[in-house]
């Protein structure tokens, strides 16, 4: 049987250990991803959910525990094989959106050409075609996101990771967006951890959702959404998606 794509085994991170301001931020998390897979992780404001993310993107070393990624090939390197978007567009504002998008592409020294190629066409993606020459500063919050998007997945990595990525966009946007991530993972086959507070959010994005207990967090279950793709916003409204939703907030002891 073939390896998960991403296996954590007791994964734990401590803050300045032995220190007076010891932390203990993941106490406990095990979890398998699969290849292709879009995983919603949600959980309280400070349970260690982007912490998870910064030591599976290789930015912090967990303090204990087992990270596999890529399946057992030991050739999986995070900075070439890593997109990741963060709740903040971190656009630079002196640059086009052209040159934003093709920013990981200088950073590992891509052959331009091909890079400003595949940019091009993942603006199409995301739906900003005609807008390449435009700054961040003539686009909306959505479209900005948009750009991030892109940018995450201009050197065509095998692995997305999504920091709230909608949380600082108004509510109707931030149902756009859902959408166009889902059409853009349907399209590009990316595995995606998506990080989310919103619980409506993480069913109705994810295959599957890891739900996080509070700080110092642990898994609590992963729940498999069995929900059809492609969804709709009027699954909202269905039986099935509030099933899924109570559950969740049960978890959360939220009921």
């Amino acid at each position: 049987m073939a390896e998960p794509f991403i296996h954590l085994s007791n994964l734990r991170k401590v803050y300045d250990p032995g220190r007076a301001n010891e932390y203990l931020a993941l106490s406990d998390v095990s979890l398998e991803v699969e290849q292709g897979e879009l995983i919603s992780i949600v959980g309280p404001s400070g349970c260690g959910k982007s912490t998870l993310l910064m030591i599976i993107a290789g930015l912090l070393k967990p303090t204990d525990g087992t990270l596999q990624i890529g399946g057992g090939s030991g050739t999986f390197d995070p900075h070439k094989h890593v997109g990741i978007v963060f709740q903040q567009s971190l656009l630079l504002k002196w640059r086009t959106v052209l040159d934003n998008v093709l920013l990981p592409a200088e950073f590992l020294r891509l052959p331009m050409r091909e890079a400003r190629e595949r940019a091009r066409d993942l603006l199409n993606l995301v739906g900003l075609e005609g807008q390449e020459d435009k700054y961040p500063k003539q686009l909306s919050g959505g479209q900005q996101q948009r750009v991030s998007i892109a940018r995450s997945l201009i050197h065509d990595p095998q692995l997305v990771l999504m920091d709230e990525p909608f949380g600082a966009l108004d509510a109707l946007t931030r149902e756009s967006m859902n959408l166009e991530l889902l059409r853009i993972w349907e399209q590009s086959g990316k595995t995606i951890l998506f990080v989310t507070h919103g619980i409506s959010e993480a069913v109705f994005l994810g295959s599957k959702i890891a739900v996080m207990t509070a700080g110092p967090a642990r898994l609590a279950k992963k729940i498999d959404v069995k929900l059809p793709y492609p969804r709709r916003l009027d699954m909202k409204t269905h039986e099935d998606f509030g099933a899924y939703a109570r559950e969740v907030y049960g978890l959360l002891g939220m009921e």
